[in-house]
């Protein structure tokens, strides 16, 4: 019998993706050749460690992109770099954990393969998995709550293993179950290897400093710990909010840590600038981590009009995905997300002329990445859908957010971003876990539980809510200054590749466009690397449109 056309369709695709791939991997080689041959030696300037083991298998990510490029400008600035490379060292890597079976080994051969193109001509500090018998044996029979709260030898392992395990099983709520128990074991005694490893080879290098993606991931929270114990800097970084754009920090990159000058204040052109921004993103066109969460975006029709005129106001209450790595920095004022949204049950009870509006995150179900404890879950085992003043807008329900916000009287918001947008429009808002922007006065951000529920009762019961003026502006210039000063932009380097969403091809450029001289972006990373300076971009420069050198003929 011969193929069926989606059998061939299927061969076509994966050929021409391995295809693909094979291209983008020899020009990583050229590329990391070029900076070998042309980078000054210095054997008295200490270097500075790479670590990115939870960024990706096959192919080249948005943040393994960023650490590469990252690499090739410090050693070209005369910097030497030694990555730190997984071979075959974690049982299992987070990327590389099946949910549905712990058991399963990690595909070690094809990330390993893909590393060799990586980290083709440059130094290498390999390390593998070692074994740690008496950490097995104190392991054996502990329940899932002693396991989070374990310190071995001083290193507080459970601690360390918890966002990695949230974030791979799909939920905050891990299940006391054997399989469960088995991969925060199996991620104990990884952690703990490259926890041995990675201190060797601090000792035996001494470096200026160590840069590892996230700092959230067990392999490198382990290693960000084991730098830190040793007065070492650490310098984490993730996605920034624009397309192929960066955040580098020495805090916290999940908590998005800025420090915005008191004398910044935004001009003509750059309230203009922001307000482009603005406009595309109320009509849903943008991207996050190559990611585009809104294919379409549906306005309030005649049914959603007549709904929200039945009540004497309308509340939205924006949720947020349960196991992002964001969520242990948000989670002050309440346990969790969930706890949050079980506090507001009685209010919603106890104000039927209120219609409240729940909204799901648009990537609590994304393909590949869907949560396993999610708000319709929520709703669906509180009774929520049950009340009369309750609408429950799921995840794929593309109604515009925006539109309902210019409806409200107030909006509730978790740590959510669409906070921080609301509040520039003008309306008031109440957060109810630490985000990225309330380290300004740009939102309602009471001091405890008992205080926000008070608060929600007032904004309910008021006539009027007054907003204080600093917020819009606060917001305004925070947006700005986290859009365009701090998310560094790579697009001069990188274009998606073509095959997985989020994975990114280098684009043609000569090795002369690594230089920090010949980018704001690399010379503000470097600088900030090895001089301590602010990951920041002068905000003349954050404007700038700039090109690089295309690659030679031949």
């Amino acid at each position: 019998m011969p193929p069926s056309p989606l059998s061939l369709a299927r061969l076509h695709n994966s050929i021409r993706h391995r295809a693909r791939r094979w291209q983008n991997n020899l020009h990583l080689r050229w590329l990391g050749r070029q900076v070998a041959a042309h980078a000054p030696v210095d054997a008295r300037t200490p270097p500075v460690i790479l670590f990115n083991a939870s960024t990706r298998l096959v192919g080249l990510s948005l943040n393994a992109a960023f650490s590469l490029l990252t690499a090739w400008a410090l050693h070209l600035s005369g910097t030497p770099v030694v990555h730190f490379v997984c071979h075959q060292g974690l049982r299992p890597c987070v990327l590389g954990t099946d949910r549905d079976d712990p058991t399963r080994l990690p595909p070690c051969a094809s990330c390993l393969a893909q590393s060799r193109a990586v980290y083709a001509h440059a130094q290498v500090a390999p390390f593998i998995y070692q074994e740690e018998p008496k950490l097995g044996a104190a392991l054996q029979g502990l329940t899932l709550n002693a396991l989070m709260d374990l310190v071995y030898e001083g290193m507080p392992l459970g601690a360390l293993v918890l966002p990695a395990m949230r974030w791979i099983l799909r939920r905050h709520t891990l299940m006391d179950d054997e399989p469960t128990r088995y991969l925060y074991r199996q991620y104990i005694l990884s952690a703990w290897s490259v926890g041995k490893q990675f201190a060797a080879l601090v000792e035996q290098v001494q470096p200026l400093a160590v840069v590892v993606f996230n700092g959230q991931f067990y392999p490198e929270a382990t290693a960000r710990w084991v730098a830190q114990q040793r007065g070492i800097r650490v310098i984490t970084h993730e996605v920034g909010l624009r397309p192929f754009s960066a955040f580098f920090t020495e805090g916290e990159a999940t908590a998005y840590p800025i420090q915005i000058p008191t004398e910044f204040t935004l001009t003509a052109e750059q309230e203009a600038r922001l307000d482009a921004y603005l406009s595309q993103r109320f009509q849903g066109q943008f991207t996050m981590a190559g990611i585009r969460f809104w294919p379409e975006m549906r306005g309030l029709d005649e049914t959603w009009q007549q709904r929200l005129s039945a009540f004497r106001q309308v509340v939205p209450v924006f949720t947020n995905v349960i196991f992002d790595t964001s969520q242990p920095h948000a989670n002050t004022l309440f346990p969790d997300m969930f706890a949050w949204l079980n506090a507001l049950l009685d209010l919603i009870r106890a104000h039927p002329e209120t219609l409240f509006v729940i909204r799901a995150h648009p990537d609590e179900l994304r393909p590949g990445k869907e949560s396993r404890e999610t708000v319709a879950a929520w709703v669906e085992q509180h009774g929520v859908k049950n009340l009369p003043n309750v609408v429950f807008v799921g995840p794929r329900e593309y109604l515009s957010s925006y539109e309902l916000i210019q409806r409200s009287k107030f909006v509730m918001v978790y740590n959510s971003s669409i906070g921080l947008e609301a509040s520039i429009m003008g309306v008031p808002v109440l957060c109810a876990g630490r985000a990225r922007y309330t380290q300004y006065p740009t939102v309602f951000f009471p001091p405890n539980a008992g205080e926000y529920l008070r608060q929600a009762e007032a904004f309910l019961n008021a006539e009027r809510i007054e907003v204080p003026p600093e917020f819009v502006r606060e917001a305004r210039r925070f947006l700005y200054y986290q859009l365009f000063v701090a998310s560094l932009p790579f697009e001069d380097y990188l274009e998606e590749d073509g095959i997985w969403p989020g994975f990114v091809r280098l684009k043609p450029f000569d090795w002369q466009a690594l230089l920090p001289q010949a980018s704001p972006t690399l010379r503000v990373i470097v600088e900030g690397i090895t001089r301590g300076n602010p990951f920041v971009l002068e905000p003349a420069e954050g404007a700038l449109a700039h090109s690089l050198p295309l690659m030679s003929e031949g």
